[in-house]
């Protein structure tokens, strides 16, 4: 049964994000809805629930629909809510009073701790806000339930309690998610819809096969539009040849001819649609400043504590040589955060028992991208902290796919996905020869993910990182250290940690 149908559907807002998207949405339907930053995959949703009326085509839906909408961030207004009473108050009025057990039964689902049950939101995680919008969206039993970006802020272990929740829920309702997340994609979907500013592409697959059949339509479109740009010039060639004929000869029946030739590579030319090009999320060009040193990074049995002094574990003797890119890996609270800052804190002249040779050149970016100043524009963070011009920068950050409106709005005032482009272009202006990544892909759009991984290992980058993004992990990483316990220890394989934190930590 179709429970949404898009035709034609368009948005402008200041310059197209998309249009012509056709789409038709059944009972039971997964669907991942994957695109650039700020092709309009948080709009779309808008237009969907209602919230935000289209530019151009209809939006059609079954009678009676309920849909449940999971944003990426709690409105304000909300903030000061327990998380209980935002759940509850999801309810319809008259239910509230006599059906509040829904509530008891949604957050035990979705395995949220009874003592979390009473605190406002704004002293919960990111994490535990998105579980809190989750089980509002979900108490009043929606038909489609849609979420923006559900793993950001999420540990492995509530990505695999989110992935068995969504496979046990009815198989009657459909499921819109947009994410970043290529591994989650996987597992959690069964179609993929690229959306794109000109001809989006829905493929009744999960995201890794659906790339695939996506380039391969690419390619296809590429050398279609080859051949009937060859064509063309081929019919503009004979046309040329039989005007010079016609006028020699005074033949209007080779002119008359001539005229037709022109007009049908004329008509070609203008029927015939370039390959697909992405628009610019902007070129991710790392590299390394030389060092000869062999161990840039040493740490003397490091004893890692909380910020309020309580111990952690202890590190060992270990070393980050040249071309080691090591994995942190760890449970939520573990102290992986902890020691990046005091590695942070000893590669920025901080006494610490880390120590670093004197040639380490270090680009940092952590997962609040705090490097980045609020009040700056992109404009004045590149030109204040690196020697450019004003006319360089603005091609710096164009190439990082920030428009001139962009390039000088505040940085509070930009999406998570502009800001981590900024933080990316200011990691390759610094040169360094050692990167310090906390999550470095939240909020990078998948083209963006993939342009970092590819540039961290042709370079043989040096870096220490800590990511929950598997897909990265796994392109990425080539030593993994593990916090078991009071100890650090080095492993040979992410996978069993990976499938142990999925399953729950059992």
């Amino acid at each position: 049964m179709t429970l949404l149908n898009l035709r034609n559907l368009g948005v402008t807002l200041g310059s197209p994000l998309f249009t012509g998207l056709d789409l038709t949405l059944n009972k039971g339907d997964r669907l991942g809805l994957v695109a650039a930053n700020g092709v309009g995959k948080s709009t779309l949703l808008s237009c969907i629930d209602g919230s935000l009326d289209p530019t151009t085509g209809d939006i059609t839906t079954a009678r009676g629909l309920r849909v449940g909408h999971v944003r990426q961030h709690v409105p304000d207004a909300d903030l000061g809510k327990t998380l209980y009473d935002l759940v509850l108050t999801a309810l319809p009025p008259d239910q509230q009073d006599f059906e509040s057990w829904r509530v008891d039964v949604v957050l035990d689902d979705l395995a949220v701790p009874v003592e979390l049950h009473q605190r406002p939101l704004s002293e919960l995680s990111g994490g535990w806000q998105r579980t809190a919008m989750l089980a509002a969206a979900w108490v009043s039993e929606p038909d489609v339930l849609m979420l923006d970006e559900p793993t950001n802020h999420l540990d492995l272990t509530r990505i695999g309690l989110l992935q068995k929740w969504l496979a046990r829920l009815p198989r009657d309702v459909a499921v819109i998610l947009t994410s970043h997340d290529r591994a989650f994609l996987d597992e959690a979907t069964t179609r993929t819809l690229f959306l794109r500013q000109e001809t989006s592409r829905d493929f009744a697959l999960p995201y890794t096969p659906a790339r695939d059949a996506l380039d391969e339509a690419d390619a296809a479109d590429k050398r279609r539009f080859t051949n009937e740009m060859r064509q063309a010039q081929q019919l503009r060639k004979q046309a040329a040849k039989l005007k010079n004929i016609g006028i020699n000869s005074g033949s209007d029946l080779l002119v008359k001819k001539t005229k037709q030739l022109s007009d049908r590579a004329e008509a070609m030319e203008a029927a015939a649609r370039p390959g697909y090009k992405e628009r610019g999320a902007g070129d991710i060009k790392l590299g390394n400043s030389g060092t000869h040193a062999k161990a840039l990074v040493t740490l003397d049995d490091v004893q890692v504590q909380t910020p309020d002094g309580r111990d952690l574990y202890r590190t060992g003797q270990k070393w980050i040589s040249r071309g080691d890119r090591v994995l942190l890996l760890g449970r939520n609270g573990a102290g992986k955060t902890q020691l990046v800052r005091m590695v942070h804190h000893a590669l920025t002249g901080g006494e610490s028992a880390i120590t670093h040779t004197p040639s380490v050149v270090l680009g940092y970016s952590d997962q609040a991208l705090s490097q980045l100043d609020p009040a700056q524009t992109p404009m004045q963070t590149v030109t204040h902290q690196f020697d450019v011009g004003d006319q360089r920068a603005r091609g710096l950050l164009a190439g990082a796919g920030m428009t001139i409106a962009m390039q000088d709005t505040p940085l509070a005032k930009l999406s998570g996905g502009q800001k981590a482009r900024l933080a990316m272009l200011a990691l390759r202006l610094t040169h360094p020869n050692f990167y310090l990544l906390d999550e470095p892909t939240n909020h990078l759009d998948i083209d963006g993910q993939e342009a970092l991984e590819d540039e961290l290992v042709a370079h043989g980058a040096s870096c220490l990182l800590v990511s929950h993004d598997r897909s990265f992990v796994r392109a990425v990483a080539n030593r993994f250290w593990l916090v078991d316990r009071k100890r650090l220890i080095e492993i040979d394989d992410p996978e069993p940690f990976f499938a142990s934190e999925l399953a729950g930590g059992d």
